[in-house]
């Protein structure tokens, strides 16, 4: 027989005792029902939306002696870098009191900022109006029908024609009850999203090295955050702005007048014929003029060779930093972004006949 110390077995019994009080009916059932206690779990759409990750582009890097890398915007809940924005803006009107529950959204955009602003309306109960020129994909706009929102096509004019799509944008909100026309072209609640998040990430992700970036611009608000806050830690860094055709902001920069504004380019949604408020006040270092031949070309490269299927603002990103590379020293880090998904512009960049009927040298990269 094995021994048992008699003071085990009254401890034994005093601990069930103890376990059989604690055990009632109701404390069962009040465990059963108990919010668990769960981490690392991201609240709804609006928690997905920035940290996307920072990605080496290894052939590039090795052809240009740099360090080129990307932040992968793609990666955002609704498919470009213009959620952090849209995310921004709309935060800036619930902290003003400017916007009630079942309230409207009214923007004017190339599209993705409307498909950022459309997902967040979805998740806050608001409702979403969206002007834009008739110039852009249809699948973006196709995307933002299948999101509910009230698309409003529109000709495509100049900024200081009245019925330019913001001014448009501004006067419908104007005549309807509790909306808000969120502004992005000057609300500098855009220029914060990226000064608040995307430069923190950059910042972290390279461990304070990186030495320039550069990004196209149509709004300004990812130059002018990134670059502001990057230059607040390192002075040094470069601020580089990228321009492509139809656009005056290169000549801005290295003229100081801003011309008038000549041509179209294939890129979507960047280019611009003024200074916005949120690229007013913004310390640039240079700025680099990226033709549709190079930014079309680059976005192939980033297909076949990195396999990365993104639209011609990304491929106009990363050949200005290519461009980039060769006024900087051998290892130097450039930071860009990849800003969407190449399916957005399926029917228009990878389709040779679209191409060929630009009546440029852009056909010739197609594979």
């Amino acid at each position: 027989l094995i021994s048992i110390p008699i003071t085990m077995i009254r401890f034994s019994c005093k601990a069930a005792a103890l376990f059989r009080s604690f055990c009632t009916p109701k404390t069962v059932q009040r465990c059963l029902h108990s919010t668990p206690v769960v981490r690392n779990v991201t609240g709804g759409f609006m928690g997905t939306v920035g940290n996307t990750p920072l990605i080496r582009l290894d052939t590039i890097s090795r052809e240009t002696g740099c360090e080129i890398l990307v932040k992968a915007e793609f990666l955002n809940p609704g498919g470009s870098v213009k959620d952090r924005a849209a995310l921004y803006l709309i935060k800036d009107a619930q902290e003003q009191g400017r916007m009630r529950p079942g309230g409207t959204v009214v923007e004017g955009t190339a599209g993705n900022t409307g498909i950022g602003l459309a997902h967040i309306c979805n998740a806050l109960g608001y409702q979403c109006v969206i002007y834009m020129p008739n110039t852009q994909s249809q699948e973006k706009i196709d995307t933002l029908r299948i999101l509910g929102a009230d698309i409003r096509p529109v000709p495509a004019v100049p900024y200081e024609d009245p019925d330019n799509y913001n001014h448009q944008a501004k006067r419908c909100a104007e005549g309807l009850d509790n909306a808000v026309w969120t502004d992005q072209f000057d609300n500098t609640a855009n220029r914060k999203a990226h000064f608040e998040t995307t430069g923190p990430e950059i910042w972290k992700q390279t461990g304070g090295s990186v030495d320039a970036v550069v990004f196209g611009t149509g709004t300004g608000g990812t130059l002018a955050g990134v670059g502001s806050y990057l230059k607040s830690l390192k002075k040094e860094t470069r601020v580089v702005l990228a321009d492509p055709p139809g656009s005056v902001l290169y000549s801005w920069f290295k003229t100081g007048e801003l011309g008038n504004r000549k041509g179209t380019s294939i890129t979507e949604g960047i280019g611009q014929g003024r200074v916005t408020a949120n690229l007013q006040g913004t310390q640039l270092d240079d700025a680099v003029f990226v033709s549709d031949e190079e930014s079309v070309e680059m976005t192939f490269r980033l297909l076949h060779e990195e396999g990365f299927c993104v639209g011609a603002s990304s491929g106009l990103n990363v050949a200005a930093a290519v461009q980039l590379s060769k006024m900087m020293t051998p290892g130097s880090v450039i930071v860009t972004c990849l800003c969407d998904t190449g399916q957005r512009y399926a029917a228009r960049l990878f389709n040779k006949k679209a191409l060929a009927d630009r009546g440029s040298g852009c056909v010739c990269v197609f594979v």
